[in-house]
């Protein structure tokens, strides 16, 4: 498996606090109520005016909103009338050391299962080379393919691939991301790749609370007891990136379920984030890299081999270490009406969850085609939604949202 090339980083000017970072999160300057701030640091116009956009999206929560309420714990309240739902509602606001090593080794995965009694094989169905020709069909189950451990140091092997960590009604959890190109911000984007059911909670729930990015996490492999007392930059060697923007599918949204596959043909999402600690530098220029997006990959008769990354959390792993797989996929289909999914045997379990599908471009280039959504209790292969024109349109929205466009 070779590793994903890692691009010289060129620096830019530090931003100031803009409408767009602020209108979407609120930040830890903006919330904290520190009296002791730098007077001299006046506001620019556009951060004043970020911060009015700020009250304006705070003012018109269909609930009381308390900023330092939330910072000091209301966050972990789930009165289903307070649950975020809309992506009018997000807000996440950074809660600086929230996500410190203890409570990231505490972060459970959100597995998706499926039994496989629910699948529907049809050993006759014809390849075809269009994937509209596809929907419905569901090709033989995958044979397991074990996975095998990511070469560290992360930031040379797998810099733009990391953990994704946030709080649900159960507690923390984990899931996996990949940094991903923005087409409105080339060679600064802070975009990040991850499953829809890493963000929101599906049909009957919301947007979960505190998401964060940590790419390159445990960079050197540590074990578990060693991440508990590594310095900080050993976990987190580009440090944690808070979503200010997040978006999925409205497929995911509607039916979105934890058992049974639902909502999986649709389980894609994109979050912008920011960093904890201010830096100026983009997530892309930081890692270094970012991936493209294929929204029109072939149909699994031209897919060729495809690489499945992730940081597996249950049995038998302990979610300390990145693994990947790499397997040529076959169709899985739940929904005829939806293009089929992507499935691919691997034995990384939950914790895994969003992480990339690559697979290599006819330029040579690795190019993300899937993320992972969802596995049988056995955890013997993988399925990721065919990312077509819905999913294209959550990156877009993102993109021009976060971009002024």
């Amino acid at each position: 498996m070779s590793s994903i090339p890692r691009q010289r980083p060129r620096r830019r000017a530090a931003l100031a606090a803009t409408a767009m970072a602020a209108a979407l999160a609120l930040t830890a300057t903006a919330c904290n109520g520190d009296d002791d701030s730098d007077a001299s640091a006046q506001p620019t116009e556009e951060a004043s005016t970020g911060d009015e956009q700020l009250q304006d999206l705070i003012d018109n929560l269909p609930f009381e909103f308390d900023v330092e309420a939330w910072m000091d714990g209301a966050w972990a309240e789930w009165d289903e009338e307070t649950w975020l739902r809309e992506i009018g509602d997000f807000v996440n606001p950074i809660i600086d050391g929230l996500w410190d090593q203890d409570r990231m080794e505490e972060a459970e995965d959100p597995g998706q299962s499926i039994e496989d009694d629910q699948i529907d094989e049809d050993q006759n169905a014809p390849e075809a080379d269009d994937p509209m020709a596809d929907r419905g069909i569901t090709d033989p189950e995958p044979a397991p393919v074990g996975a095998e451990q990511v070469p560290t140091p992360y930031t040379e092997n797998g810099a733009p691939i990391g953990k994704v960590f946030f709080d649900s009604p159960e507690g923390p959890m984990v899931c996996s991301g990949t940094v991903i190109k923005d087409p409105n911000a080339p060679g600064q984007s802070n975009l990040v790749a991850t499953a829809g059911h890493c963000v929101h909670a599906g049909a009957g729930g919301g947007w979960y609370r505190n998401l964060s990015f940590v790419p390159a996490y445990n960079n050197n492999g540590l074990t578990p007891e060693e991440v508990n007392s590594a310095a900080y930059e050993d976990v987190a060697p580009y440090g944690v990136w808070w979503a200010n923007y997040v978006s999925t599918t409205q497929y995911w949204i509607d039916n979105g379920s934890a058992m049974g596959g639902g909502g999986a043909h649709g389980d894609f999402a994109v979050m912008s984030v920011e960093p904890e600690n201010g830096s100026g530098l983009s997530l892309e220029e930081t890692v270094g890299a970012a991936l493209d997006v294929n929204f029109d990959a072939p149909a699994v008769s031209g897919l060729g081999a495809v690489t499945l990354y992730g940081f597996p959390a249950g049995d038998p792993y302990d979610g300390a270490l990145m693994y990947s797989c790499v397997d040529y996929p076959g169709r899985l289909s739940l929904d005829a009406t939806m293009p089929v999914m992507y499935w691919a045997g691997c034995t990384m379990t939950g914790g895994s969850s969003g992480g990339p599908w690559l697979r290599t471009n006819e330029n040579g280039d690795p190019e993300l085609v899937s993320v992972n959504s969802i596995g049988p209790m056995e955890s013997t292969w993988l399925a990721g939604p065919r990312l077509d024109v819905e999913a294209q349109d959550v990156l877009d929205y993102v993109s021009s949202e976060v971009n002024g466009g």
